[in-house]
């Protein structure tokens, strides 16, 4: 692999990493501005920062990503290439459309379609593939279960206290909940744009074996960073403001829940999709009162957004395969 078509795999994977955090950076801070516990400027700004931080903590998820879902000689620079765009453009089509979508699954559905335009189902490594859809399948789960069981404890513990003064403790609490999503989140969703681009150094033979360097890492982390600082503010609206109601008790509940789901998926290697763990929390704690407290038409505009996304991104890019194949 030249290294031009280096360079352009990277700028193409930082873009993408850009648009995570616009798309994702909802995810950490929705609550705590829908609490009015933050300023959107403010919350941007923490989730900016430790989304940086969690970036730079472990790689598991980029080799998963890299070399897990189709087999390594399969990654051609036109697959790569293909496979980036197929993500990016659907991450930015929803992004601005203010769709919380996956930005993870963007990219695993880029690699999968991209993967079979070049070499057929051949290429995909299903072992690895079935690992992905066992954690798009139970991470929501367990980010619903864990909203829902972790207010039910925390009504318990503040029942015989007044709601100004619980309101004023969770409202506390909740930054440091908020920081622990935006954390979590940096160590899964970041992995994705340094597993491709290491898979293509590797592939250039500018790296002996597939460790990301330090400066991919750092690289990936910025672009993500200033992509929460540019804010997302529809995604947040959705996410924060229309799905349901929430006082710094739902907040709270929400955003430790799924750091905690985040957290073990991110030291497991699996690539998980934030966007459906923190939404499923929020519908979660919404629940513990009443199913109707929650805006299901809304939940199912979102839900349809998630199930598009694999099939839409891996069409897509498979679509650019495809027309750079004719070109080239």
């Amino acid at each position: 692999m030249s290294l031009i078509f280096v360079v352009v795999i990277i700028g193409l994977a930082w873009l993408y990493d850009f648009y995570n955090g616009a798309n994702d950076c909802a995810n950490s801070i929705a609550t705590t501005v829908s609490t009015r516990i933050l300023s959107p400027f403010q919350a941007v700004l923490l989730a900016a920062v430790l989304n940086f931080a969690g970036a730079l903590v472990t790689s598991e998820v980029a080799k998963t990503i890299g070399k897990g879902i189709v087999g390594e000689e399969f990654m051609t620079p036109l697959v790569i290439i293909s496979a980036i765009c197929g993500a990016v453009i659907w991450a930015a089509v929803a992004t601005h459309r203010g769709i919380p979508v996956s930005i993870t699954h963007c990219i695993v559905g880029g690699v999968i379609g991209a993967g079979i335009a070049s070499a057929g189902f051949d290429a995909i490594t299903w072992a690895k593939l079935q690992k992905i859809v066992i954690g798009m399948i139970t991470s929501p789960i367990g980010g619903f279960i864990g909203g829902f069981i972790l207010l039910i404890i925390i009504f318990q513990i503040f029942k015989n206290i007044h709601p100004a003064k619980a309101n004023a403790i969770l409202g506390k609490s909740q930054l440091l909940s908020a920081s622990f999503m935006a954390f979590t989140h940096g160590m899964n969703d970041a992995q994705n744009a340094m597993g491709i681009i290491t898979i293509a150094l590797l592939a250039g033979g500018f790296i002996p074996v597939f460790e990301v360097p330090f400066w991919v890492m750092f690289g990936s982390a910025f672009f993500m960073g200033i992509g929460t600082l540019y804010g997302g503010k529809k995604v947040i609206q959705t996410m924060g403001l229309k799905m349901v109601k929430i006082k710094p008790a739902q907040g709270f509940a929400a955003e430790t829940a799924s750091g905690g789901v985040i957290l073990v998926s991110s030291l497991m290697g699996i690539p998980i999709s934030t966007t459906h763990v923190i939404s499923t929390a929020i519908m979660g704690v919404g629940s513990v009162k009443g199913f109707s407290a929650v805006r299901w038409g809304i939940v199912g505009n979102i839900i349809i957004a998630w199930i598009m996304t694999i099939p839409v991104a891996g069409l897509t890019s498979a679509l650019v395969y495809w027309a750079m194949s004719w070109l080239v």
